[in-house]
């Protein structure tokens, strides 16, 4: 019986209010609060590095560990051209850069932050040639090539 008890405790312990395995609404709200900070703390040219100062670095998303420590920094230089001059610099700045979410942030801990560089543009770009082709439009657009459960969908008169 007592080790029923414990089974029931253990899961009981858990989040419950957090199912599956995405992030939760805390990470999720978190991540878009760095992001934003790290946007305005580039965006106005607060690091003291004059080669970072010069690039243009869109931050497309951040990505945080469930107990907020970590912070994953999905970044893209304008253009998409100096990745890893750009990586470079961020990862020099990285210390200032955790010093600025510190101030402006109100958590308990400032994150780790790893940058890394956001692949989304290169696979958008790659998916809109896919889908561009002529074989695929035509298989796209070919009679009858619905999804299921979209016949109510469907205007017949």
């Amino acid at each position: 019986m007592a080790y029923l008890w414990d089974q029931r405790t253990r899961s009981m312990a858990r989040n419950s209010h957090h199912e599956g395995s995405g992030p939760s609404q805390r990470q999720l709200r978190v991540g878009e609060l760095i992001r934003r900070t790290l946007s305005g703390v580039l965006a106005r040219g607060d690091v003291h590095d004059p080669e970072l100062n010069v690039m243009s670095i869109t931050v497309g998303e951040v990505r945080t560990s469930p107990d907020l420590k970590i912070a994953t920094v999905y970044v893209m230089p304008l253009g998409g051209g100096g990745r890893e001059e750009a990586i470079d610099a961020l990862k020099r700045n990285k210390g200032e850069l955790r010093r600025a979410l510190g101030k402006d942030l109100t958590l308990k801990y400032a994150p780790d932050l790893r940058f890394v560089i956001d692949e989304t543009f290169d696979r958008m770009d790659e998916t809109r040639e896919m889908l561009s082709r002529a074989e695929v439009r035509r298989d796209i657009e070919a009679p009858g090539n619905e999804a299921p459960g979209n016949e109510a969908l469907r205007d017949d008169g």
